[in-house]
């Protein structure tokens, strides 16, 4: 695998790279008294806002966690609803997000995915190949240790085939046999819903993110609010490790 994009240019000191963990769909249905899905197809229209938005507020990248690979212990009817928002969203937004200029891609598990929406996604990733504007990821049964574990056995498979030497294999090694072997790793990692934990999103990816943990549930994320947290995002004093000066 090799990288088909350079790292992008910051706006305004803002961040490049924006991740976002979409958490309280569920939670915004209930409170409502409407069942969860109503909320997950709440949240699903949240994401068109957010995308909209990210030329404007600078943000090249935008990578969004829409199913894990725990996701599946969730009840059936959840699961398969969730399963046919999936195929409904892709087939739904292709059009406005190549019209939008917006390159879609898709990162996680696929093989385990139903074989209706995995063609889904190699069309909607064909289809936005050539746009050059905001780069949303989308990440599908996804996890990042299954990740890692994905990209070490390929790893491996190089070393045993002689197409790597292992005595070369370091920290810039691993990262060509991720999924986001293309993108630059995230400046900032977003949750929503008021829960304080990653949840096996982007381990290796977000080793120096800013994080924001926020009380918002998804449904409510306007792009009044992204904005707040990029501003807020501009005050950090970014070391990686050193010592500000």
């Amino acid at each position: 695998m090799t990288k088909d994009l350079d790292k992008p240019a910051r706006t305004g000191g803002g961040p490049g790279h924006v991740a976002i963990i979409m958490d309280g769909n569920g939670r915004w249905a209930q409170s409502r008294g409407r069942p969860r899905l109503f909320g997950h197809h709440a949240g699903a229209r949240r994401v068109r806002e957010i995308v909209s938005a990210c030329p404007d507020l600078g943000v090249k990248y935008l990578t969004i966690f829409a199913f894990s690979t725990e996701n599946w212990k969730r009840t059936q009817s959840e699961v398969a609803g969730l399963m046919s928002l999936f195929r409904r969203y892709i087939m739904k937004e292709m059009q406005a997000f190549v019209k939008e200029n917006v390159r879609v891609r898709f990162i996680g598990d696929r093989p385990r995915l139903d074989k209706k929406l995995r063609g889904l996604m190699d069309e909607a990733e064909a289809m936005t190949s050539g746009c050059t504007g905001t780069n949303l990821t989308i990440a599908l049964n996804y996890g990042g240790r299954d990740e890692v574990s994905r990209a070490t056995k390929r790893l491996a498979q190089d070393v045993a085939a002689g197409r790597l030497d292992p005595e070369k294999v370091d920290e810039e090694t691993l990262p060509k046999y991720l999924d986001t072997c293309v993108l630059p790793d995230p400046d900032l990692v977003i949750r929503t819903s008021g829960e304080a934990r990653i949840s096996n999103f982007l381990l290796w990816q977000s080793a120096y993110a800013e994080y924001e943990f926020i009380d918002t549930l998804w449904p409510d994320f306007t792009a009044e609010k992204f904005d707040e947290l990029l501003s807020h995002y501009g005050t950090r004093d970014r070391r990686f490790g050193a010592v500000s000066a």
